[in-house]
């Protein structure tokens, strides 16, 4: 299909390696087609849950286990890491982990279970190596979960894990799982972890602030502006109601088209404009070419007042400036 000629366009949701694959063997084709294809993607995400030391401990928590655990966190929307102040972290974690010792897992067949099975054994060994590789870490610690079973279902527990490291491997990678990885930061350094946030993964879907300081809230929008392409202030990360909140991000988490809007129909659109003249002209030439020249060549001048100058103005070479000649005062200037 991609190297067909009359290729008019690629709407993709997946994986962003296979994304950009596809997108290079389109260009590697692009003097093949007969237009330039129009390319829309959505992609993958490293959603976050940023806490200000004045939010509400159980609505945060809330939006981190819906946001981290629904769907196995298996969506693009999910939040795997969270930044919470250091003041704030001892309730938040109680209440966190009073809410995953709630939590089900168990077939879908059984509405009471919160987590369900993982898709495949695939993505299994993959979350269990993330898991495995914090229990390895002398930066992190799990403080929830962290144990999977495939003998039945590939079936993972929630996992909260704690890290020393902004950097480690679950705060920057996805790995669409029920894995969320929390960093504690100093509430003093409330501005320079919103810039650490924004520089700690390639992705820019989806985020979430949680405060009730309007200043809070007002500098992490400023500040977190390129992370996500849908911000949600005191609100999960996830759920995005379709005609109400169009959905995208950029950097490597797609184009940013907006599906679920008229945006995203418009890409798919070629738009002519139309110009009818109903009464074209006659002569080929400008009605300003009659008119009179406005300036007028002096061959020599000594000396000039400059209208709104108070010195003198010496011209000393001919044809060095030009004067115009308007309601009887000379206005000299370098050309």
């Amino acid at each position: 299909v991609l190297a067909d000629q009359r290729l008019a366009g690629l709407n993709f949701t997946g994986s962003t390696d296979t994304f950009q694959s596809l997108w290079l063997r389109m260009a590697q084709n692009i003097s093949h087609y007969k237009s330039y294809p129009r390319i829309v993607g959505e992609t993958g995400g490293k959603e976050y849950v940023f806490m200000h030391a004045s939010a509400g401990v159980a609505e945060t928590a809330v939006a981190i286990v819906r946001a981290g655990y629904e769907y196995q966190g298996q969506k693009c929307s999910a939040c795997s890491r969270v930044y919470a102040p250091r003041s704030k972290w001892h309730a938040l974690k109680t209440t966190l982990l009073s809410m995953i010792n709630k939590i089900k897992v168990g077939t879908v067949m059984d509405f009471s279970n919160f987590i369900n099975a993982v898709i495949d054994e695939r993505a299994f060994g993959k979350i269990m190596g993330y898991i495995d590789k914090a229990n390895a870490s002398e930066y992190t610690e799990i403080i929830a979960g962290g144990s999977g079973d495939k003998s039945k279902g590939y079936y993972i527990e929630p996992t909260l894990i704690v890290t020393k490291d902004p950097s480690f491997i679950t705060m920057e990678e996805e790995i669409f799982g029920p894995v969320v990885t929390v960093y504690i930061y100093d509430d003093r350094a409330y501005e320079s972890t919103l810039e650490l946030c924004d520089q700690t993964s390639p992705y820019g879907l989806i985020g979430s602030i949680f405060a009730n300081d309007r200043t809070a809230v007002a500098l992490a929008e400023k500040k977190l502006s390129n992370t996500a392409g849908n911000f949600y202030i005191n609100d999960k990360p996830s759920g995005a109601v379709v005609g109400q909140q169009p959905f995208g991000g950029s950097r490597a988490s797609g184009t940013n088209d907006k599906a679920g809007s008229y945006l995203n129909l418009a890409r798919w659109t070629t738009i002519r404009t139309i110009k009818e003249n109903f009464s074209p002209p006659t002569d080929f030439r400008y009605s300003f070419m009659d008119a009179a020249y406005p300036y007028q060549q002096v061959a020599r001048v000594e000396w000039c007042q400059v209208e709104d100058m108070p010195d003198m103005v010496r011209l000393e070479q001919e044809n060095q400036f030009k004067a115009v000649f308007a309601a009887g005062v000379v206005f000299c200037y370098d050309p």
